[in-house]
């Protein structure tokens, strides 16, 4: 029988040791096979080594753990191997420990508790053994990861909803009417506003925009693009099944991830 695999992704190298240590202790057959220490390196990692189980923090420099599993889970090939089992490490909160519970998704607590741990553990064995390469099981992931995600993209209060939009160009500030805008896309350090006839480059990140923006009118189709659903077009899928939107007033064609293809159902 092949032994089960797993990646920690962890910036703190004392803790990634000691959950290694315990791991090692608790499930002598796990092979770890590598740790990594930012979301970035997570994804390539997993993508070269495939493991079974993934074990990701957090809060990571680049991507958060939650980012790199929902980056993960648009690249990941599931016919080729079901995507990893996850578990998110997390220093207390609450908040956070709450979310996983409510979605189903397995955590560690930092520092390493080892009878929260052998749970862990346990869970992942029943897993691992009953998993099969059902397509439901990876919705079921995706389903998980937006929940997490959401808080992120609720809707804006009526006091809340941004209707202008301050761009700088040269020594002039263009005052851009949200109403006029088609998408929103993370460009590196700055942020693409795009409009029917021209493009605004603003400083102010699109996860500050989202609970100013309202979700029923701009969707999130990817980790990094904010669509006006009125602007889509058409819905393009192609022979892989990745799905692409094209606009009215521009002959842009959008991505839409794994994660947000559901919003993209047939009437």
């Amino acid at each position: 029988m092949i032994p089960p695999t797993a990646l920690i992704a962890e910036d703190e190298p004392l803790l990634a040791a000691s959950l290694q240590a315990e791991l090692m202790r608790q499930w002598p057959q796990l092979q770890v096979l590598a740790s990594v220490g930012d979301g970035t390196s997570a994804v390539a990692q997993a993508l070269a080594l495939r493991p079974d189980v993934l074990f990701f923090d957090i809060r990571m420099p680049g991507l958060s753990g939650m980012e790199a599993a929902a980056e993960l889970a648009e690249q990941w090939d599931t016919t080729a191997k079901p995507f990893p089992a996850l578990v998110f490490v997390t220093a207390y909160d609450q908040y956070a420990v709450a979310a996983f519970e409510a979605q189903a998704l397995d955590y560690v607590l930092k520092p390493v508790q080892p009878p929260r741990l052998q749970k862990t553990v346990e869970k992942l064995r029943a897993t691992l053994t009953s998993r099969s390469q059902s397509a439901g099981n990876f919705e079921a992931t995706l389903g998980q990861l937006r929940a997490l995600l959401a808080p992120a993209t609720a809707p804006a209060t009526a006091s809340a909803t941004l209707t202008v939009i301050q761009a700088s160009v040269g020594n002039q500030i263009h005052m851009v009417p949200v109403a006029e805008v088609l998408y929103f896309e993370a460009a590196d350090k700055y942020v693409r506003v795009l409009t029917a006839r021209q493009e605004y480059l603003i400083r102010t990140p699109l996860k500050d925009l989202l609970p100013q923006l309202d979700a029923s009118v701009f969707w999130q189709v990817h980790r990094g693009t904010l669509v006006r659903a009125t602007a889509i077009a058409r819905v393009l899928r192609d022979e892989a099944g990745k799905l692409s939107l094209s606009l009215h007033g521009r002959d842009d064609k959008l991505a839409v991830s794994r994660l947000y293809a559901h919003l993209f159902k047939a009437m």
